[in-house]
């Protein structure tokens, strides 16, 4: 009996212990990205300098998907709303489109809210409304090392949208312009004699969006609220949820959750009993 259950006792040592040992599955880094909007969005994703990582696809409410990302990646995400394709994957959407691609190999068209990345031994990370705002998005990094608080937006803007950036389709706002999109001047776009922090402000349209989504991009310098760093990690994007909202994903070959240390361990000791008790049961044990 003492022999079995020191059988046992080994066992759930080294269960526990390859659970806690955090080894990468892959060199890449997974990006989770969870649709908690109540309809259809059509996720964009590209890469920067027209590099490998690219993608688009539908994520109906309550739906996630996984975006595995090359090492050093970088690019964007976003959302497309009110989209419609056909069987080839071509069509048109009322905010966010690439073109009429269903899988994006290009820029979005703006408005749109993106979140942006560049992956590396640092990653720096970012939610950007500087090309406008059509969807609340949140990136949460998952167990990484160094900073690594969540980035975006939490509000709404559409319902603070001043009239002139408002973007209408069917009598509603589908989205909210940046004032460069809008009026398309060198202040408001930081270009020209607008060039440098030191000449381009806050305007009263980003004073907007930065107090609806205080950690996110309001205009092209707004770097030192906006830029995030995180290292060994892999990611979160929700659309239409908040920073302090707990959401789930696989790392490291193990369920994490940001913010819920307790449903964390929940699941390393679930994930133990699974492994464990099959081999229990058929220990023959004598009495």
């Amino acid at each position: 009996m003492a022999s079995q259950l020191n059988v046992l006792l080994t066992v759930l040592y080294f269960v526990t212990v390859i659970i806690a040992s955090g080894i990468r599955s892959s060199e890449g880094t997974n990006f989770t990205i969870v649709n908690k909007c109540k309809e259809t969005i059509w996720p964009g994703i590209t890469a920067n300098n027209n590099s490998a990582g690219t993608d688009g696809f539908a994520l109906k409410p309550g739906q996630s998907a996984v975006f595995s990302a090359p090492p050093r990646w970088g690019g964007r995400i976003w959302a497309r709303t009110g989209c419609s394709f056909n069987q080839n994957g071509t069509g048109k959407c009322q905010t966010g489109g690439c073109d009429t691609a269903l899988k994006c190999s290009g820029p979005g068209d703006p408005p749109f809210s993106i979140a942006e990345f560049n992956l590396g031994d640092i990653d720096y990370y970012d939610v950007s409304l500087v090309d406008g705002f059509n969807l609340p998005l949140v990136v949460a990094p998952v167990k990484g090392e160094g900073n690594c608080s969540a980035a975006g937006c939490d509000g709404d803007l559409k319902a603070e949208c001043p009239p002139e950036l408002a973007m209408k389709a069917g009598g509603k706002t589908v989205a909210c312009r940046s004032a460069c999109n809008a009026f398309g001047s060198d202040e408001y776009c930081c270009r020209g004699a607008f060039s440098d922090p030191g000449t381009c402000s806050p305007s009263n349209y980003s004073r907007v969006f930065k107090k609806a989504c205080p950690v996110a991009y309001s205009y092209a310098h707004d770097d030192a609220t906006s830029v995030l760093t995180c290292s060994s990690t892999d990611y979160i994007v929700t659309f239409c949820s908040s920073r302090n909202q707990t959401e789930c994903t696989y790392h490291d070959k193990k369920l994490v959750c940001n913010g819920s240390e307790g449903l964390k361990a929940f699941f390393q000791i679930w994930w133990i009993i699974i492994v464990v008790f099959p081999i229990f049961i058929n220990l023959p044990i004598k009495f």
